[in-house]
This record gives structure tokens, sequence and C-alpha cells, in this order.
């Protein structure tokens, strides 16, 4: 199943999610129906909370970048209950974007390596390392699971230049190649 993307606006997009045990219902079904959700919206991670739900879970597959970087194809993982231990390097800027905020792609800042604690699908601990667009990738959706946006990391003046474009996207003034659900206040 192909669940649509939780626009910008939504406010499951800004909590901290929550862990999870071994016995989340359908869990197996999630993963599958994230993944299938992510390849069919050419996304190369995704957070649960970007498919409404809170908890502390996402996948990446950084096959796109292998062009760009060795060591990112296939590269396919499940990332639950994750904390990132370490972050270190040097900044570097890397165009972002993101699935919740269509059309719009901007320079992050990151730094360049990470050490993550997670579990994997069968609940198995890891402690791994990553560096370059793979860690970036892991970062962008460990903000997700975190409740921050990749546009909370611009500057105030990029910021403000992009609140007329944000605000449409909240609004559902925004084309996309995918389906999006939208936040209504009640």
């Amino acid at each position: 199943m192909i669940y649509p993307i939780v626009a910008y606006g939504d406010p499951v997009l800004r909590k901290k999610a929550e862990p999870i045990s071994n016995d989340y219902p359908k869990l197996k079904d999630i993963l599958q129906n994230m993944f299938d959700t992510m390849y069919k919206s050419s996304g190369v991670g995704l957070a649960a909370p970007q498919v409404g739900l809170s908890i502390r879970l996402f996948i990446i597959d950084t096959t796109p970048f292998k062009d760009e970087e060795a060591g990112t194809e296939n590269f396919k993982k499940v990332f639950i209950n994750a904390q990132i231990v370490e972050e270190e390097g040097k900044k570097w800027k890397f165009n972002e974007g993101c699935l919740s905020i269509p059309g719009i792609r901007e320079d992050v800042e990151r730094l360049p390596n990470l050490t993550i604690r997670y579990q994997d699908e069968n609940f198995v601990e890891h402690i791994e390392s990553f560096s370059g667009i793979i860690a970036r990738v892991i970062q962008h959706e460990y903000d997700h699971i975190e409740g921050i946006l990749f546009t909370d990391k611009l500057t105030p003046l990029k910021k403000q230049l992009l609140k007329g474009r944000l605000n449409d996207i909240s609004r559902g003034k925004v084309d996309a190649d995918y389906k999006m659900k939208f936040y209504v206040k009640k």
C-alpha cells in the first residue's frame, strides 16, 4: 500500500516520536508500505512521521546517489529507536529536499560523520558509524523523528524568503508527483 506523504504544517512532523517495541502492530506491513511509498515518491529516505506515525522509525536507500559517492549503491536500511551517539568533522553543505516539503530544495550544513545506535527490523541492536551522503540521509531522517525539518537549519533570511511557499504547501497549494495528506485544523 502506498501511503500519502504528510505535508509541511501537520503537527505530527513537529512531535518527538515515541520508541516502539518488537510487538508493534503490523510492523512488517508498515515497513514494506514505507519502502513502497518512498520508491513511488522517488525519495532516498522516509520517516514514520511523514506517513502520520509518530514512532521512532525511518528507512533509507541511498542507491540514487551511486554516481556521486562510492558505497551508496544498494545501501538500504531500517532504523528503529535510533539515537545519534556522536557527530563530528567539518560542516559541509549539500542540497537537500524533503517529500513533506515538495518543490523546495536548499543547501544545508551538516557534519560529515556520525555514530548511531539503532535497532534493525528484527530489533537487533547495532552501533555503527557512517560518513558522507549516507550520514547526511540518516541525519535528515533522524531529524524527522526528533520533530525537526531541514528548513529549520536554514538562515533566518532563507526562512523568511521561503515563508510564503511553505504556507502554500501547508494549505495544499502545491504540485507533487505523489499523493499527499494536508493537515486540517479541527
